[in-house]
């Protein structure tokens, strides 16, 4: 590789490296994404379930 060999592997490593992590952080996303999703339909489905009937305090 003419004595660039060095730069040639590092810049490899670098860029693999710079792959693996994107993918992960990507992966790491969406199951946060997904996670905060099923969350709010829980909670709504909650308070739908659980939703206070109005109820006047002047019963008279």
């Amino acid at each position: 590789m003419g004595g660039y060999g060095l730069y040639v592997w590092g810049s490899f490593a670098v860029t693999a490296a710079l792959m693996v992590i994107e993918v992960w952080q990507a992966r790491r996303q969406r199951a946060d994404t997904l996670l905060g999703l099923h969350r709010e339909r829980a909670l709504q489905a909650g308070e739908a379930a659980q939703a206070p009937v109005a109820v006047s305090k002047d019963m008279s």
